[in-house]
Order: structure tokens, then C-alpha cells, then sequence
């Protein structure tokens, strides 16, 4: 990595809030220049991280990590407590679109108000003008006051106008797409096209499978300290291993629960368990599971991906499948209706109750549009005593150096 490769670089880099309840004193220690009085919440502690040109870097870990404390330094809105914080490159931020609106002044002159807030000169932020209205799709309301958008229109034209400088640096804040159904898709397609053209890329979010399969690197955060750096799909193991002996801090399981999202682009409209000609439960090793999937989306736009995912009872994600992965084109029709079915056959899992989800992605298998989060339950039953999750194929045999090797496949029994 030369010195010319690195547009981010973080050198001891620490920040550090006061918790000092009283507000004179707050004040007198700012003004006075000297240390903060009492306890100190630290947000970020000694980070070094340095980002090459057109890396694409995901950030995760749980809430209150400094995931987004460490954003906000990239993007020059924080100042660091101790260490030195250099950005090469104009930055474009998906933080909080729109934060620096008027409410009082028209479109136009937000745009025209916060294109050197972004790095561009006045003659810039006016040829670029028509192409950032036309991208945000708001018409004649360009010339009235933003008060009077609706949030669809005013997140719209942020996004936008945030995109529109062509950035160096992107910081993403866990929104892949903003908007809904057209404009979401375009915002999806912009962001990609900032990828492809060799921008570096931030992207914080709770969603591993999205960072692993948008980012080559990831950054595991917690309390402040960076635990990992390095391939997202290692990033995603240690932070995984993490959680399964941590769960939520509690100590006890936490029961799932069941929830849905849709949006413009497609929604389940029905999954179910196909089911067991044997009653309510799958004998392990011989029944199939079969899950039957439901979609409606926007015939429109490419056709989606569809995703499932087998949880354990207490929530951790036990194996995946996924039309994209498969190389597998789901058979929708001209009214964007589509209706598949998923079999794991002689299904390998021992004793035990389970979870099914059901994820609709974009075709590039990234961008979620809908999602069916533990819709069904089902159990397996076996008739043996072995013990564990799965029941892996194996054999049992003598070592090499003993003489002739005598294999022999364990069958389980029926």
C-alpha cells in the first residue's frame, strides 16, 4: 500500500464525550480549553485503520460500538479527542439526507445553499443543477418550499444532491436504497455505478450477509475498540463466534419472533411448509423439507432473488440457500407474480425445533425489498440418540499405517 493508495488514515485515533451533568461546568471546561470534568464516555479508543483507493470497507457491530461515531469522523463532522483523522477526496454521506435543508427556501436553493457544504463551486452546483433535479423526479415542487415536501420527495432530492458530486469517498449508514419503488431502484443503481467507477466505500450496517457480499473488508467494532480488521467473511465469523457466546448481553435466550417487511418492489405473499406425509414433524434424515414461497413484484424491474435461511429455536442462523448463489432464475410471470419451492432433501438436522425465513433481494442479491423473518416453525424427530445439530455423513475405518484400510459407510437407520 503506498502513501498515494491511502485515502483514509487513522493514526491513535480516539473521541471521548463527557458525562459531567452540569451544564456551567460543561461550558467552563470547553471554554477554559482544559479536560472534561467527571466521567468520561469513550466513544472510539485508539483506532488505527487506513482505506485504499476504491475498497469497498463495511463496519459492523452492535449498537453503541462507535460504528457511527467513526463515520462521522471520516466525514469531517467530529473532530477526534486524540490522534490525527486524514481524508484524501471529496466525501458524499448517507448519514442524515437533507440535514442541512431550509425548510423556508425552495429546492433550488437548498441545492444551490449546500453545494459548497459538499466541495463544489458556485459554476459547479449550476451545470450539475438539471441533472440533480431530473435524477430526484420532483418536477415543478423544485421551486416550492421544502416545508411543503412530502418525506418521499425531500429524501429524494437529498440523495441526489448528496450523490451528485461524484465522490471519492461514499459513507453509508445502512441504507442501501432510499425511496421507494422506482426511485429506490435508481438509488440502488447509483450507488453500485459509485462503486464500479473505482469510489471507496464505507457502508455500516446490521445486515452481514449485505457487507459480506458488497465489501471484500470489514471493520468489527466494540465499546469503542476495533477488535477485527480484515476479509468481511472472516469479519463476519469472529463477529458470529461473538455473538453466539454473548447473545444479548443477558445471559438467557431470546425467544424469536415473527415479522414481515415489504415494500413497492415485491412482497410474500404466502410461505408455507409443505406438509410431512409422516404428521406435523420430519424424521431426520429421511423426510424432506420443502418450503413453498408466494412473491408478488414490480414487473418492472429486474427479476428478484429469492433467499431462505433455517434458524435454531433461540435465533442463531443454522444454513442458507439462495436462488443467486444457485444460478437459479425464478420463473416469474408477465403480472410479476412468482411462486417456488425450495427442498432439502433427507434433511440432515437431528432432534430439535426450527425456524424458517424467507428474504427477497434485488438480482445482485444485495438490496433487500421484502422478508418474512421466522415464518414458519417446525420440528425433526430421529430415532436414535445422537446428539448436536446436523448429522454429518462420515465413515469409520483403520489408519492407514495399520494395513489394508476396511471402510465402511454408516447408514443412519430408517
Amino acid at each position: 500500500m503506498t502513501a498515494h493508495d491511502v485515502v483514509i488514515d487513522l493514526q491513535g485515533v480516539a473521541k471521548s464525550y463527557s458525562l459531567e451533568s452540569r451544564p456551567l461546568r460543561r461550558l467552563a471546561d470547553q471554554l477554559l480549553g482544559r479536560r472534561a470534568s467527571g466521567h468520561l464516555h469513550h466513544a472510539l479508543r485508539e483506532v488505527n485503520l487506513q482505506v485504499r483507493r476504491g475498497e469497498s470497507v463495511g463496519v459492523i457491530g452492535r449498537n453503541g460500538a462507535g460504528k457511527s461515531t467513526l463515520l462521522q469522523l471520516i466525514c469531517g463532522v467530529l473532530q477526534p479527542t486524540r490522534g490525527q483523522c486524514r481524508v484524501h477526496g471529496r466525501v458524499a454521506a448517507l448519514l442524515e439526507l437533507g440535514a442541512g435543508f431550509n425548510p423556508e427556501l425552495t429546492g433550488r436553493e437548498n441545492v444551490r445553499l449546500n453545494g459548497p457544504l459538499l466541495g463544489l463551486t458556485a459554476a459547479q452546483v449550476e451545470q450539475r443543477l438539471p441533472q440533480i433535479i431530473e435524477f430526484a423526479g420532483i418536477g415543478e415542487y423544485i421551486d416550492q418550499p421544502v416545508r411543503s415536501y412530502s418525506s418521499g420527495m425531500f429524501v429524494r432530492l437529498a440523495f441526489s444532491m448528496a450523490t451528485s458530486v461524484e465522490p471519492d469517498i461514499l459513507v453509508i449508514d445502512e441504507a442501501l436504497s432510499v425511496g421507494d419503488g422506482v426511485f429506490a431502484r435508481k438509488s440502488f443503481e447509483r450507488i453500485m455505478a459509485l462503486k464500479e467507477r473505482g469510489a471507496t466505500i464505507l457502508f455500516c450496517s446490521h445486515s452481514l450477509f449485505q457487507v459480506e457480499q458488497l465489501c471484500g473488508r470489514a471493520l468489527w467494532l466494540h465499546e469503542g475498540d476495533l477488535r477485527y480488521d480484515g476479509p468481511s467473511h472472516q469479519a463476519v465469523v469472529e463477529y458470529g463466534a461473538w455473538l453466539s457466546r454473548n447473545g444479548d448481553g443477558s445471559g438467557e435466550a431470546t425467544p424469536v419472533q415473527p415479522s414481515r417487511s415489504e415494500s413497492s418492489a415485491a412482497r410474500i405473499v404466502d410461505v408455507r411448509i409443505a406438509p410431512s406425509p409422516h404428521g406435523t414433524a420430519l424424521r431426520s434424515g429421511i423426510d424432506a423439507l420443502t418450503v413453498q414461497v408466494q412473491l408478488q413484484t414490480d414487473p418492472t424491474i429486474p427479476c428478484p432473488t429469492l433467499g431462505v435461511v433455517i434458524y435454531t429455536d433461540d435465533g442463531r442462523e443454522l444454513t442458507s440457500a439462495g436462488s443467486f448463489l444457485d444460478h437459479f432464475a425464478l420463473p416469474r410471470q408477465p403480472d410479476g407474480s412468482v411462486a417456488m419451492a425450495i427442498d432439502f432433501p433427507a434433511l440432515p438436522l437431528l432432534k430439535g425445533r426450527y425456524t424458517v425465513s424467507v428474504f427477497v433481494l434485488c438480482d445482485r442479491a444485495i438490496n433487500l425489498y421484502a422478508a418474512a423473518h421466522h415464518a414458519l416453525a417446525f420440528e425433526v424427530v430421529q430415532a436414535d440418540v445422537r446428539q448436536g445439530l446436523v448429522a454429518l455423513p462420515h465413515q469409520w475405518r483403520l489408519p492407514a499405517d495399520a494395513g489394508a484400510g476396511v471402510a465402511a459407510t454408516v447408514h443412519r437407520p430408517s
